[in-house]
C-alpha cells in the first residue's frame, strides 16, 4: 500500500530505473550471445569445409618462394579484387590478400598442421596493434621503447630491429599463454597433440626468429630455402616492397580480417572428395565468386599422383568469372631437365598466373599433359 502513496514522479522514475536495468541486462546478454554465435560460426565453418587430413613431407612454417610478389603487378592490372580468396600454405597468402582485399579468405591445406598454424597466426594478429607489435609477439621479443613511432618505418628497419634484439623468454611464455586463451575462444575442437603442435610452431618462430625456414623432413634442405628475413625483404617486379608487413595499412587489412573472422582455415585435399566442393557450395550460398586460388606447386604433385583430373573436376564446383585466377609456383631445381622460360636470374622459383576458366577448358581439351606444359602453355606473361 505504501507504494501507491509515493508521488507520481517518483513512481515513474522507479519504473524507468527498473526498465533500464532490464534493458541493460538484456543488451549485455545479447552481446554475449552474439559473440558466442560469431565464434561458433567460425568453428562451424572450419568443420563444414574440412575433410580428413593427409600427409606432406615438409614443415611449411614460411614460404620457400622468393618470387611470391612477382604476380602482384599483373593481379592489379587484371583488377583481381574482392570475392573469396583461396590458398594453401602459410603467410605468403597474407600478401596476396592485402592487395586483393577479399571479403573472405579460406586457407585449405592437406596438412592439419597448416590449420593449426593459421589459428596461431589469428591469435597473434588479434593480440597485436601494429606491425612491430605483431612481430614482437611472434618472435617473443620486447617492443622498442618508442614503438608508437614505428608505424611509418620501412620494413628494413623492422627487420634490423629484430635481428639485433635477443629473445625474452618471459615475453614468449606470456604470449604463449595469451595465445592459448585466444585459440580456445575460437571454438575449434583441439586435442592434446594439436596443442603440442601449436607450441612447436611458436617455438620455431621465437627460437629462430628471422632465420626460420621451410624445411623438408629427414633431409638437410636449409641451404635451398630462404629465411623469413629474405621473404620480408623481397620486392615485386617493379622493385617495391609489397609484403603484407611492408606498410601499416596492409597489416591492418589482414588484422581486420582476422578480427572479423574472415580468414577461415580448413583441412582439405584440393583433389579430394569434400573440401573444394564444400567451399564452392558455401560461396554460392553467400553469392560470392572466387577471386584467386594460390596453389604453390601443388599441381606438380597432382600430376605425379595422377589426380590432376580430380582437381580440375573440383574446380568446376567453384563460382568463378573471367578474372578468377590460379597463382602457382614452379621450382627449377625440382625439375632438372626444364628451366621455366619466365625464370628470373638467380631465382629458383617462378611465380605464375592462369585464369581458372582457361585451366579447366585447356585441361579438358587435352592441352596440358604434364606440369611443365601446364606452367608454360597455360601461364600468363607477368608485368611489373
Amino acid at each position: 500500500m505504501k507504494y501507491f502513496r509515493q508521488s507520481p514522479i517518483r513512481a515513474v522514475l522507479l519504473v524507468l530505473v527498473v526498465s533500464l536495468h532490464a534493458f541493460s541486462s538484456s543488451a549485455l546478454a545479447q552481446q554475449k550471445a552474439d559473440a558466442g554465435e560469431k565464434r561458433n560460426d567460425f568453428a562451424q565453418l572450419v568443420a563444414r569445409l574440412s575433410e580428413k587430413a593427409g600427409y606432406f613431407g615438409s614443415d611449411n612454417l614460411v614460404s620457400n618462394e622468393l618470387t611470391y610478389q612477382h604476380v602482384l603487378g599483373t593481379l592489379s592490372k587484371m583488377n583481381v579484387t574482392g570475392g573469396i580468396y583461396l590458398g594453401v600454405g602459410p603467410d605468403q597468402n597474407f600478401t596476396y590478400m592485402a592487395q586483393i582485399k577479399p571479403k573472405l579468405a579460406i586457407m585449405t591445406d592437406i596438412r592439419r598442421d597448416a590449420l593449426l598454424q593459421h589459428l596461431m597466426f589469428k591469435s597473434v594478429f588479434m593480440m597485436s596493434r601494429s606491425r612491430i607489435d605483431y612481430l614482437a609477439n611472434l618472435f617473443g621479443r620486447p617492443l622498442p621503447k618508442d614503438y608508437k613511432k614505428w608505424n611509418d618505418r620501412p620494413i628494413r628497419d623492422l627487420v634490423d630491429y629484430f635481428d639485433r634484439t635477443p629473445l625474452d623468454q618471459k615475453i614468449a611464455d606470456k604470449v604463449k599463454a595469451e595465445m592459448h586463451k585466444k585459440i580456445e575462444s575460437f571454438g575449434v575442437p583441439l586435442n592434446q597433440r594439436d596443442w603440442e603442435t601449436i607450441d612447436e610452431i611458436y617455438l620455431a618462430f621465437y627460437t629462430d626468429c628471422l632465420e626460420v625456414r621451410y624445411t623438408i623432413r629427414d633431409r638437410p634442405t636449409g641451404r635451398f630455402f630462404p629465411a623469413y628475413r629474405d621473404l620480408l625483404l623481397e620486392k615485386d617486379l617493379a622493385g617495391k616492397y609489397r609484403n603484407y608487413l611492408a606498410t601499416e595499412a596492409d597489416f591492418m587489412v589482414i588484422k581486420t580480417m582476422h578480427d572479423q573472422n574472415r580468414i577461415i582455415p580448413a583441412t582439405g585435399d584440393v583433389a579430394g572428395v569434400k573440401a573444394i566442393r564444400a567451399i564452392g557450395e558455401f560461396a554460392k550460398e553467400i553469392n560470392e565468386k572466387i577471386s584467386a586460388f594460390y596453389l604453390s606447386n601443388v599441381e606438380f604433385y597432382l600430376f605425379r599422383q595422377d589426380s590432376m583430373g580430380r582437381f580440375v573436376e573440383n574446380l568446376k564446383y567453384l563460382p568463378i568469372d573471367n578474372r578468377s585466377v590460379i597463382i602457382r609456383s614452379y621450382f627449377n631445381y625440382a625439375y632438372y631437365t626444364n628451366q621455366h622460360p619466365q625464370t628470373i636470374e638467380n631465382h629458383f622459383s617462378v611465380q605464375l598466373l592462369q585464369p581458372i576458366d582457361a585451366l579447366i577448358k585447356g585441361f579438358d581439351a587435352g592441352e596440358f599433359s604434364s606440369y611443365y606444359e601446364l606452367t608454360t602453355r597455360g601461364s600468363l606473361e607477368l608485368k611489373p
